[in-house]
């Protein structure tokens, strides 16, 4: 039946954007970012001194 290819070529493609979507957002959230915490002593100490 040559008119349900449409409704195929539409299924395949809303499958493989579902699937798409589902593989980028597992990688995005499955990675930890360690936060680095910086002290306010650290700052203070590495100011940039120029000399004119």
């Amino acid at each position: 039946m040559p008119q349900m290819a449409p409704m195929n070529w539409f299924f395949l493609f809303l499958m493989f954007s579902l699937i798409f979507l589902m593989f980028n957002s597992i990688n995005y959230f499955s990675i930890i970012y360690s936060i680095k915490k910086i002290k306010m002593s650290n700052i203070k100490n590495n100011i940039i001194n120029y000399k004119w």
